[in-house]
């Protein structure tokens, strides 16, 4: 269970029986930060609280002044990772200042709502969050999936001034987060507009022994799991409890106008059942897809896998020129998975995740002393910011 996966099911808990929250969102850094802007953490009034904002040295900070902080409205609060005196940390050694807005279920429902539906989506969704001023809290929200909401959260059609809206719209489509300016209701306000990313799904094409540790730290990852397999013997919920769906396959059925492998854009598909028919048929599957997953990988040597790919062309009925397998090949990660070292299958689970993850998350998986640079303070709001 990832962070958001925890705060919203406490947010249900919450809604359910009708008490108040407080939601704390980072909203601006400078230094060095465990958290990204854009980060939540929830708190209840009977002490529980879910997600975190730092590396464990500002949580019990933060919940022990949130609830009087937003007794009259939204405000942003900066709090440092070093003592006063600058020479210790907390706790976390990052040694930076994260800016927090902190509000209550007035303003955070709907936020919280909005990212319930798109959680579920497996949906990107973008947000202009107003931090100042007596709008303080207003959204706008883009990229939105249709759904029920909790009546206390209000309308989240009511996105308010169109210049917040755009805003919303501009993070969503070029998947951007930052802090500008806008006339809002004809008063200059600061905005922090961000792209909430999908959620990543991980298709297993396997329900072998060595797909368990795969389905099991996928889904401590907070990513939605399925696992597919032609053995209906192995493909049992059983031996993946971790796993949202857990299907028995037809070969023949897997692809066509109901496709059993509909991986969205944002997904991965890892196929590593070991047998070369329920390898190609599962290639043939996903090269029949209409938009290609952000990962695909096969287990096993490239050798194995451009055979793969000359049955895959077949099943799909089309040639299987050089030009094509090549071009499918590198758009493949085969062998899938880092250069770990890996040699049994938790290890390897490890190397497969790590790549995904490298993907998805544009990053570079080199070792953290080696990366040159560091992020550039972002949105970063005066202490004490109230809403007026």
């Amino acid at each position: 269970m990832n962070d958001l996966e925890g705060i919203l099911q406490l947010w249900r808990e919450l809604e359910s029986a009708g008490a108040d929250y407080v939601l704390a969102t980072i909203v601006g850094v400078e230094g060095s930060s465990y958290r990204r802007p854009g980060t939540h953490m929830l708190l209840a009034q009977d002490g529980r609280r879910a997600g975190t904002v730092s590396g464990g040295c500002l949580e019990a900070e933060v919940a022990r002044k949130a609830w009087w902080l937003t007794a009259a409205g939204p405000v942003i609060e900066s709090y440092s990772t070093a003592d006063d005196d600058g020479d210790r940390p907390y706790g976390s050694g990052c040694g930076g200042v994260v800016h927090l807005l902190l509000e209550r279920k007035q303003t955070a429902g709907l936020l919280l709502a909005a990212l319930d539906l798109a959680f579920n989506a497996r949906a990107a969704l973008g947000v202009a969050t107003v931090l100042e001023g007596p709008h303080m809290g207003r959204r706008a929200f883009a990229g939105l999936p249709t759904g029920n909401l909790p009546a206390s959260t209000g309308s989240l059609n009511d996105v308010g001034d169109l210049e917040l809206g755009d805003l919303a719209a501009s993070a969503f489509k070029n998947s951007t987060a930052g802090e500008t300016r806008i006339a809002l209701n004809g008063t200059e306000t600061r905005v922090w507009a961000n792209c909430c990313a999908a959620r990543t799904g991980l298709w297993i094409c396997s329900a072998g022994d060595d797909a368990k540790p795969l389905a099991r730290m996928a889904r401590e990852l907070g990513w939605f799991v399925a696992v597919l397999d032609g053995r209906s013997n192995l493909a049992t919920p059983a031996r993946f409890p971790e796993a949202h769906e857990v299907r028995a396959v037809s070969m023949e059925n897997l692809t066509g106008a109901s496709p059993q492998l509909n991986a969205l854009a944002t997904d991965a598909v890892v196929v590593m059942t070991h047998s070369f028919e329920q390898d190609s048929h599962f290639l043939a599957a996903v090269l029949g897809l209409k938009t290609a997953p952000a990962y695909v990988g096969v287990l096993g040597p490239q050798r194995r896998t451009r055979e793969l790919l000359i049955e895959a062309a077949r099943l799909l009925g089309v040639k299987a020129s050089s030009n094509r397998i090549d071009r499918w090949m590198a758009a493949m990660h085969a062998p899938t998975g880092l250069d770990l070292g890996a040699d049994t299958p938790a290890a390897i689970a490890l190397a497969i995740l790590g790549e995904i993850q490298k993907i998805t998350a544009g990053a570079t998986a080199l070792p953290l002393r080696d990366v040159r640079g560091s992020a550039q303070p972002v949105a970063c709001p005066p202490t004490h910011n109230r809403a007026e």
